[in-house]
């Protein structure tokens, strides 16, 4: 039945189904109320999980978890780093520019010339 294609409609409320609906297959795709009074029928689209379902997200929630704790870490760091390196630089540039006169006269050429071929 799985294997089926090019449905629009598929009423299968009340037959006293049981078990997963199967994944990647066109029934996924219909309503909560294609599958109505099947109490014992569960997964995608209908909100009640199958028991082997349940426990596969806590697993993965702590594997998550764990994942985040070292990776938050990582991206700390990572963004301390950056802060750091954009402040030295752009110090050291600007102290260039302003403390040493052959520098700044070479850049605010540079700037000069830039602007007059952009310009031309």
């Amino acid at each position: 039945m799985s294997g089926m294609s090019f449905l629009e409609v598929l009423n299968l409320s009340c037959n006293n189904f049981e078990g997963k609906i199967p994944l990647g297959t066109q029934l996924e795709g219909f309503t909560n109320l294609s599958y109505a009074g099947n109490p014992k029928l569960c997964g995608p689209p209908l909100t009640k999980l199958c028991p082997q379902d349940e426990k596969l997200p806590n697993e993965k929630q702590k594997r998550e978890e764990d994942d985040d704790d070292d990776s938050s870490e990582v991206r700390s760091w990572f963004f301390m780093g950056l802060g750091i390196g954009f402040a030295t630089s752009f110090w050291g540039v600007l102290g260039a520019i302003l403390f040493n006169r052959k520098f700044r006269h070479g850049y605010f050429r540079f700037l000069n010339i830039s602007y007059d071929i952009l310009i031309r």
